[in-house]
Formats: C-alpha cells, sequence, structure tokens
C-alpha cells in the first residue's frame, strides 16, 4: 500500500494543527457557525441527531494493521466503543464531541490516515474495487491510479468549492464491483484494438432523489492524459454547475441538462486546452506501481491438501468457503471476506475488540493488509487456503462468519432515523426484522444472489435506487412509510430499480420482502438468479402479490 513521503505527513499535520485552532475559536464564540460549518465539513465533520458524526477517509479502501489498531484505540476512547463502514469504503464514528475531535486527527494522522474531504463541496474519496489486484478478471490493478488521483485532488485549489459533492470511481477488471457507473466520474481500465490499456471515461452518473446512470464521453483514453480529462472535467463542472438549486448541483443534472454531446464537446475543448501541460510520464506511474507491488506468495501453497480435507468434513466451513470467499490469482489464494452483517448487528458496524483483532488476523493471515467494501464489509485479500479453515473458526468466535456475502441478509443499510439529521425514516430496526424473518440460513443461501438496500431518505446512502430490491424510507404525516424498488443493479448492467407501486407502512414492509421473495422462490428457472427472474417476468406479479397481502 500507499506509504506517505515526509512532504505527505507535513501537510496532514498542519491541517490538525490548523483544525484544532479553528475549533478552538469556535468554541471560544470567536468563530461564527455559518463560517465554521464550510471548515469542519471540509474536515469530515457533521452535526448529527444525536452528536457529531467524524467520517474517516480510506483511500480505495485500503486499511494496515496498524491503522485498524488505530480506529479500534479511537473507538474505546472517543466513541461509543464501535465504527461504521460506509458505502464509500470509509470509516465513520458517531458519538466524538465536538472538542475532541482535533485530538481524533492527530491520532490519526499519527497513523497516515485524516477525514480531510471526506464531506462538503470537493473531491471525495476515490474509490475502486475491493478484490484490486488480486481478481482473477483484472485487466491492471486500478489502486496505482486511485492514489494518483488521490494526491492530485487533495487540496486542489480550484476544485474546493464545487457546486456539489463529487465522486470519483475505478474499476480495473471485467466485472465491475465498483459501482462506476453511478458516479460523477468513472473510470475502466480498457484494452483498445492495439492491445494498449487505457481508460473509458464516463460522467454524470449518480443517485439520491434524481438517480441517473453514467454516459461514457470517451471510450479511450491514454494513460498519460488522466489527471488533464480529470481537470477538464472538473472544470467545465465547476463553471457550468448549478449552484442556485443544491438538488440539481450534481452534475448528473448538467450532463442531462446540457445533453452528453455537448457536454463531451465542451470537455473536449478544455482538454486540448490543457493536456500538454499535464501528462503523466511513464517513471510516474511506475513509482506508483511500486506500492502496490504483489506481496511474498507461497509458491506451494496449492500444495497443502488440508484445505480440501476441511471441506469435506465441515458443512459449515464449507458453506463459508461457498459464500465468503473469492477465486484469487493465485494458485493456493483465496479472498476471505469478514461479515459485517451478523444478524443481530447494525449493518456495517464494528467494535474496538474486532477491529483490533482483525488487525492481529490481517498480520497472520493476510500480509497486515485489510480492505472495506462499498458493500459495508470488510475483506483479507491474501489468504493461504490452508489457512482458511484457522481464519474461519477465529472470525465465527468473533461474530464475523455469518456466511451471508452477496445474500439477502448481506443488506446494505444507513443510519436512518437512529442517527441521521436528514433521515425521514429508520433503517438498522427493518433491517433487523428482515433478518429475522430470514433466520434460515438454508433458505437465504438457496435464494442465491440478492442485493437488498435500504436508505432512510432520498439522499440515497445505502444505494436503494440500484439494489436488486431497494427500500427507501419516506415520511408521511410524521410517520415512517416505505417505498420498495426491483431490478436495480450496480454492476456492469447498471440499472435504476423500478417502483413497485404506493409506499407501505412500516408494519409492513418485512411481510412485503417475504412476499416478493416467494415470488421469486416459485417462479424462477433453474439456476436462475433473482434479478434474472425480475428482468423476465416483470415487476407486475411482485407487485400483485406485495398489495394483495398489506
Amino acid at each position: 500500500m500507499y506509504r506517505y513521503s515526509h512532504d505527505d505527513q507535513t501537510l496532514l499535520e498542519e491541517r490538525v494543527a490548523q483544525f484544532k485552532e479553528q475549533t478552538d475559536r469556535f468554541l471560544q464564540g470567536k468563530l461564527p457557525e455559518d463560517q465554521f460549518r464550510a471548515l469542519r465539513l471540509m474536515n469530515g465533520l457533521y452535526i448529527q441527531t444525536h452528536a457529531p458524526m467524524l467520517r474517516v477517509a480510506v483511500p480505495y479502501g485500503l486499511l494496515s494493521a496498524k491503522q485498524l489498531r488505530k480506529l479500534a484505540e479511537i473507538a474505546r476512547t472517543y466513541d461509543k466503543g464501535y465504527a461504521h463502514i460506509s458505502t464509500r469504503q470509509n470509516v465513520q464514528y458517531n458519538w466524538p464531541q465536538l472538542e475532541q475531535v482535533p485530538e481524533i486527527l492527530e491520532h490519526l494522522a499519527s497513523v497516515q490516515m485524516h477525514a480531510i474531504q471526506t464531506s462538503g463541496n470537493c473531491l471525495r474519496n476515490t474509490t475502486t474495487d475491493h478484490l484490486a489486484g488480486v481478481c482473477k478478471d483484472e485487466i491492471e490493478d486500478p489502486r496505482p491510479y486511485c492514489e494518483i488521483i488521490r494526491q492530485w485532488s487533495t487540496f486542489h485549489p480550484e476544485f474546493a468549492y464545487l457546486p456539489r459533492k463529487f465522486k470519483i470511481a475505478v474499476s480495473g477488471a471485467e466485472t465491475d464491483r465498483a459501482a462506476t457507473q453511478l458516479h460523477d466520474i468513472g473510470l475502466h481500465l480498457v484494452t483498445n484494438d492495439q492491445g494498449e490499456i487505457g481508460f473509458q471515461v464516463m460522467a454524470g452518473g449518480g443517485l439520491g432523489r434524481t438517480p441517473i446512470i453514467a454516459k461514457t464521453i470517451r471510450p479511450y483514453l491514454e494513460k498519460k492524459h488522466l489527471l488533464s480529462y480529470l481537470e477538464a472535467i472538473l472544470r467545465i463542472y465547476n463553471l457550468y454547475g448549478r449552484r442556485d438549486n443544491k438538488y440539481k448541483a450534481r452534475i448528473k443534472i448538467l450532463v442531462k441538462e446540457t445533453g452528453v454531446e455537448k457536454f463531451t464537446g465542451m470537455v473536449e475543448e478544455e482538454w486540448q486546452r490543457i493536456k500538454d501541460g499535464m501528462e503523466l510520464s511513464d517513471e510516474r506511474i511506475a513509482q506508483m506501481k511500486a506500492f502496490f507491488a504483489p506481496p511474498a506468495y507461497d509458491p506451494d501453497a496449492d500444495q497443502d491438501p488440508s484445505f480440501q480435507r476441511h471441506l469435506e468434513q465441515d458443512q459449515t466451513f464449507a458453506s463459508w468457503v461457498q459464500f465468503n470467499t473469492r477465486e484469487h490469482k493465485i494458485p493456493g489464494y483465496r479472498a476471505a471476506f469478514v461479515s459485517l452483517k451478523a444478524p443481530d448487528s447494525p449493518p456495517g458496524d464494528i467494535t474496538d475488540k474486532q477491529l483490533d483483532a482483525i488487525a492481529d488476523l490481517a498480520d497472520r493471515y493476510s500480509f497486515g493488509e485489510v480492505r472495506s467494501t462499498h458493500r459495508q464489509n470488510l475483506l483479507f485479500a491474501d489468504v493461504r487456503q490452508a489457512d482458511l479453515h484457522a481464519l474461519w473458526q477465529e472470525l465465527d468466535g468473533l461474530g464475523l462468519a455469518t456466511a451471508n456475502i452477496g445474500t439477502a441478509t448481506d443488506m446494505i443499510c444507513c443510519p436512518g432515523l437512529d442517527f441521521c439529521s436528514l433521515a425521514n425514516a429508520g433503517s438498522i430496526g427493518i433491517a433487523r426484522e428482515i433478518n429475522e424473518a430470514l433466520d434460515d440460513l438454508d433458505y437465504v443461501h438457496d435464494l442465491g444472489e440478492i442485493n437488498i438496500n435500504m436508505s432512510g431518505c432520498m439522499n440515497g446512502c445505502a444505494h436503494q435506487s440500484v439494489g436488486h430490491i431497494g427500500i427507501l424510507g419516506v415520511d408521511k404525516k410524521g410517520a415512517e412509510w416505505y417505498q420498495i424498488t426491483l431490478g436495480g443493479c450496480s454492476e456492469n448492467q447498471a440499472a435504476i430499480g423500478q417502483r413497485l407501486g404506493p409506499a407501505l407502512a412500516k408494519d409492513q414492509i418485512t411481510r412485503a420482502i417475504g412476499n416478493i421473495l416467494e415470488v421469486y422462490v416459485e417462479n424462477r428457472r433453474t439456476g436462475e438468479k433473482f434479478l434474472d427472474t425480475v428482468k423476465r417476468l416483470g415487476i407486475d406479479p411482485f407487485k400483485e402479490r406485495v398489495y394483495e397481502n398489506n
């Protein structure tokens, strides 16, 4: 992973000292609230329902064991003993005291972490595929380019106050596991007709109250032009993005209202003007790739017969391997998920003790690194197959081995009314009810791949618009109601889900999800996935069952 230089660290420490002084002035009444608001947002600090919320950047989802231990220490000392993994691969604390936030930032800086640009109208944390560097379908590892983008975007003076927040995602594999088409800019590493690798550039994606799939504005871009092309897109957005209405200020609205052809022409014109002065050299790319060189894999890892023996002797372990591990490009290794979706825990939450334990497991089994995913889980990317049984036993003892990755109980869920001041309805309680209704793990496994995404308001932090089943909380005269969508997808064939019908009352939503799953089981063809069944049948059979029984 990338290691900070002296300049990186100095810049970070200076920003911590600056924000400490700003916070002290605010607490002393010397800095007005309206001025402090912009400053705290640029340092990742929100004011929520019960307490401030601090969002910590986890660039492209990569964490060292040392950083995990620091996150655990902060959770113990400054929060209520836990942290939360967000859909942008970041870490959030829901209970820090405002006056202690500068201390937290000092702790983070000591392990090369920060909260810079995790909120506010600026360039946010760049995200990527959680299987980057290890998946078998990879064209090229996207993480070096994510780091190049991070360095370019941090404190970029021209883009500190954009019309709205701005998000970039990069994918380097044939399968898009980074939801790139739902970002302001999505980048795919692709191969052209000459066999050269470059970027497919998409723009204008986004969720929230107006979900839109991004449009390709350049099918192929040479690597050397990456930053200049990003700069051109941002300049056009900064100039022409709407600032009169925050609901129409995202680049997706600019692309839609301008038209993709005209928008592309504006970007290309600006790019032609600036590109010659911003080329990425081969040396710069090679330097960055060196930080992400493969670890010292065991060349004989596939020779150990114990993995197959454990699979044959322990069905519970075999189920965990089937659902919670993925193929690795190196023979004898697998990538292993840490499920943060146990039935009795809020989705994405993790305790300080679990963080410490995962750090220890990372050191023992995965070269001292862990990754966060945009579905609010963690991942050990490089585990020897021979070590999987021991790792599974350790995770099971920690309550982190629920064999449900990619299933109906692996829900994305925002904090909802429990914490968020913007929410219209609760999410965590509904997630618990659905989990309780789906308490038969064999049934969950039989259902196969189903993504349920649930948000407590139109901001859509849990990406409900692209869930196979999406649940959106709405307010009706002070009561909590929920809209359901079906057929959404965030991968290669990205799609916005169709609304099933009128919103349902809070006490009807779990039964409705059960009805939807019943229709699927009754109508699916052999081996057919839920999303494919919805595409084949349309939403009418599901709609009829849900509203007939509610």
